[in-house]
């Protein structure tokens, strides 16, 4: 009997301020949504997306729906341990006047309209759960 992959889980949220959803650009030179690794002492993945959006951003946020689930492979896609699973949330954000600073786990921060998101480099699972939030927000 074989076992099963096992592989690391990051939960990102989506989130939107004044009609602009904040990215992080990494070290691969790709933009991502703010989140991070589900760590074995958490308490839940709702209040990982929120520590991990503070964190990166300096935004107070409140994660609201689950949007995607996927998985990542960075390319080349010759290493299938390198597979992460990307858990989705869309995010409130309680703080939407306040400037988002980057940390120093990313390269460069930036606020995009929905318009600008499907022409940047980002995986398209991100670019999935940013029109489903953008879609469930709009009235």
């Amino acid at each position: 009997m074989s076992t099963p992959p096992t592989w690391p889980v990051s939960v990102k949220g989506v989130a939107v301020a004044h009609g602009y959803v904040v990215l992080l650009k990494n070290e691969r030179d790709e933009w991502e949504l703010p989140g991070g690794r589900l760590e074995p002492g958490d308490i839940s993945p709702e209040a990982t997306v929120e520590r991990e959006i503070k964190e990166e951003t300096g935004w107070s946020a409140a994660a609201g729906p689950l949007l995607d689930v996927w998985i990542y492979q960075p390319l080349p896609r010759t290493r299938p341990e390198r597979r992460v699973l990307i858990v989705t949330y869309g995010c409130t954000v309680l703080t939407p006047d306040a400037e988002p600073v980057v940390s120093d786990e990313h390269r460069q921060i930036g606020l995009f309209t929905a318009d600008q998101i499907p022409e940047l480099l980002m995986p398209d699972g991100y670019k999935r759960s940013i029109a489903a939030w953008l879609r469930r927000r709009s009235p």
